[in-house]
């Protein structure tokens, strides 16, 4: 379960068909995942927190995830993930990114500062005490703010199915590529009803986690929220299933389908 947190990175890493003007998200949107192993063993669950605020005198969002085990799994697997994104309120282009995590005892403390003016990346390894700085993409994201950004700027009317998605992304020490097709639309039962959802795959780098680079499935509600209903994962040993469980601070109605 050291990657439990990684499903909602891909869950964070979603959705660059752009024409929507009115934003998806806003301040007090409050999201809760909850993990499932194999199909039946509980893995753990996530939270993700929108709220604005100020970074040194710039307009902010400040997104906070969090990732923890429960159940079985903790007692002989324990993970303790924090995510933070301080991004600009206009053009959510990120200032700020911290990784804070405790994955059974692999450790990481990193604060990345990017200029994106100078398309720089000063990242702060506060467990080898080091400090690094990095080329990156203009108009780069990081892990969490990808979502976001992406999320308020898809055109759902313009999607086609096989169409991929792109964006650039720096994450730890390294820029990366992302890529995601989509899939088409299908409506699914949820905790909340049926959910009219567009389905997304996400490319991973296949090896010590995931079989192969199409081994992520991802379903986003079918709305002006699109925010994230399901994730299923192939891993190299079992399967990984992320479903949302609790929201609220939702900017749009969130609309369920009712049988005739």
């Amino acid at each position: 379960m050291k990657k439990t947190l990684l499903v909602i990175s891909a869950i964070i890493i979603t959705q660059t068909t752009f024409a929507q003007q009115e934003s998806a998200f806003g301040d007090g949107e409050w999201f809760q995942f909850k993990m499932s192993y194999s199909g039946f063993l509980k893995a753990g669950n996530a939270t993700l927190y929108v709220k604005e605020t100020k970074l040194d005198n710039k307009d902010v969002y400040h997104v906070i995830g969090k990732g923890w085990t429960s159940g079985m799994i903790k007692w002989f697997f324990k993970v303790k993930d924090r995510y933070e994104s301080y991004f600009d309120r206009t053009t959510l282009l990120p200032y700020k990114f911290i990784r804070n995590i405790d994955e059974g005892g692999h450790t990481k403390d990193l604060e990345v500062d990017f200029d994106q003016k100078n398309n720089k990346a000063y990242v702060n390894d506060k467990k080898k005490k080091t400090k690094t700085e990095f080329e990156t993409k203009p108009n780069v994201q990081d892990m969490v703010s990808t979502y976001y950004y992406l999320r308020n700027k898809i055109n759902i009317s313009a999607l086609k199915i096989g169409d991929e998605i792109r964006t650039d992304m720096f994450f730890d020490e390294e820029n990366y590529g992302f890529k995601l097709k989509y899939l088409g639309t299908e409506i699914i039962d949820t905790d909340f009803g049926k959910i009219e959802s567009l389905k997304f795959r996400p490319y991973v780098m296949a090896g010590r986690v995931f079989k192969e680079e199409e081994s992520l499935t991802l379903w986003v509600s079918k709305d002006k929220n699109k925010i994230p209903l399901r994730i299923r994962a192939d891993l190299r040993v079992g399967s990984l299933r992320a479903e949302l469980e609790a929201f609220k601070g939702l900017k749009h109605p969130f609309k369920i389908v009712v049988d005739n």
